[in-house]
């Protein structure tokens, strides 16, 4: 049945801290039965608990909305990358465009507030069913009275209030509980960064904005649709796109062809390199809800409300600590690390963790065709295993600017791994190194730049 979902801060942090609650014995409970069983039966155990957990975080993250199903999706993204079961996987995708539905009449009702207009004087016809509901908001297909297919999405109602006590209700639990063994005053850095993101999302002329940038920054990728704006029916809270078309992921891979499959995956890597090593401003939102694929292996991409802003110089200092890491310069890399406060101390043992991982990622870019999700792509178990080793270094730092980018890397090579692409992605990425590094400097026309 469609409602809205809970807005008071004690009930959301009721049913926040019941769900980790839930989640955490549930996972503790195993790890002591798991004592008496043999591995197969572990396994199996885990496999299962993975599911009926996954089961739960969507039931509640879908239920909250607002900040609480933003960090549910996230979890939904991360476990794309982690090779978890892929039942599991299926269960968490969907929490980007299944959540429980606002009622009809409520979006009528603040669509016609918003508009001062009623729903008849404003459109030829406006489907009751909505397209999809987010965290954030819902969306409807429309059609304007000039015979203009839309898209029309809604804020829901109250969500600003959630975002700080949702945040500030997963923070705790993650910091009391140690969710996250990392120390208070980064757990707080990054959380101010979601934070800032979240409140842009809340912001609907700001994603008009958004998309209109973008819409003209990419204007010359051949394959890459980005929805444009209706102004008149669009305010703070709702905002009205032209009609993308696309299907997501998982059904274009069911009829794709091998040629559609690698011109889209070509058409990902380089958007992302034109957003963020010329543009500096990147759509940080890559789960594949936000990405529409056409038989033809072009792309859509909507939802430009998580948008990520950097700095020219900061760009160039990330671009020479990734160079310096597929060119083995071990120094560079190092020096490059603590420069943007990844590596925060002196250690040697945390420095060689730091070239370990750049070794890592430098399998993916051998200056060759790189098959994504095969046998030769280890990347992610090879990153896993030294998991535990960061964990226990507070030295090793996820500074706030890498969250968003690190997020939509995950999310893409989550896209391209399922794709099974194939690139020599070192061909792609230094080109665009070199062009960020010499716009920094000063030594090339710089065309790209965030707004904003």
């Amino acid at each position: 049945m469609a409602k809205s979902p809970p807005r008071s801060k004690t009930g959301r942090l009721v049913r926040l801290g019941g769900l980790t609650s839930r989640v955490s014995g549930s996972y503790l409970g195993q790890r002591l039965k798991g004592a008496f069983q043999d591995e197969e039966k572990r396994a199996k155990a885990l496999r299962r608990l993975h599911l009926e957990n996954a089961e739960k975080v969507v039931e509640t993250m879908g239920a909250l909305k607002g900040a609480a199903m933003k960090v549910g999706q996230q979890i939904a993204q991360v476990a794309d990358g982690m090779d978890l079961p892929p039942e599991v996987g299926r269960v968490l995708s969907k929490l980007n465009n299944k959540a429980e539905p606002i009622a009809f009449e409520t979006i009528k009702e603040d669509v016609e507030a918003e508009l001062e207009a009623s729903l008849d004087e404003l459109f030829a016809w406006f489907d009751p069913e909505p397209l999809g509901t987010a965290s954030l908001a819902q969306a409807h297909l429309a059609r304007l009275h000039d015979g203009t297919e839309v898209v029309v999405k809604v804020l829901h109602r109250g969500i600003e209030a959630s975002v700080d006590s949702d945040l500030g209700a997963l923070k705790t639990i993650m910091v009391s509980g140690r969710v996250l063994k990392r120390e208070r005053a980064e757990i707080e850095a990054i959380f101010a960064e979601i934070r800032d993101r979240l409140v842009e999302e809340l912001d609907y002329y700001q994603e008009a904005a958004n998309l209109h940038f973008f819409q003209e920054a990419l204007a010359h990728l051949d394959g890459v649709e980005i929805p444009g704006t209706h102004p008149a029916w669009c305010t703070e809270r709702v905002l009205t796109m032209d009609l993308v078309g696309g299907v997501p992921l998982e059904t274009f891979m069911e009829t794709a062809t091998p040629e559609a499959i690698q011109r889209a995956g070509e058409l990902l890597g380089t958007t992302f390199h034109e957003m963020f090593y010329v543009l500096r401003t990147l759509h940080a939102d890559p789960h594949g809800g936000n990405y529409l694929f056409k038989p033809d292996g072009s792309i859509g991409i909507v939802d430009f409300g998580c948008v990520k802003r950097f700095d020219e110089y900061w760009v160039a200092d990330y671009a020479r600590l990734a160079m310096a890491g597929l060119t083995g310069d071990r120094a560079t890399a190092i020096a490059q690390s603590r420069k943007i406060e990844i590596l925060t101390s002196e250690d040697p043992d945390s420095a060689d963790i730091i070239w370990q991982i750049c070794e890592i990622i430098a399998t993916a870019f051998p200056g060759r065709p790189y098959h994504c999700g095969s046998a030769e792509d280890t990347v992610l178990d090879d990153v896993r295993k030294l998991g535990p080793s960061i964990l226990r270094r507070p030295d090793l730092r996820s500074p706030p600017q890498l969250v968003y980018l690190h997020r939509t890397l995950g999310g893409l090579y989550g896209m391209l791994r399922r794709m099974e692409h194939t690139y020599d992605y070192r061909s792609m990425f230094m080109p665009y190194a070199e062009r960020a590094i010499a716009a920094a400097e000063g030594t090339a026309d710089d065309a790209g730049g965030a707004t904003s």
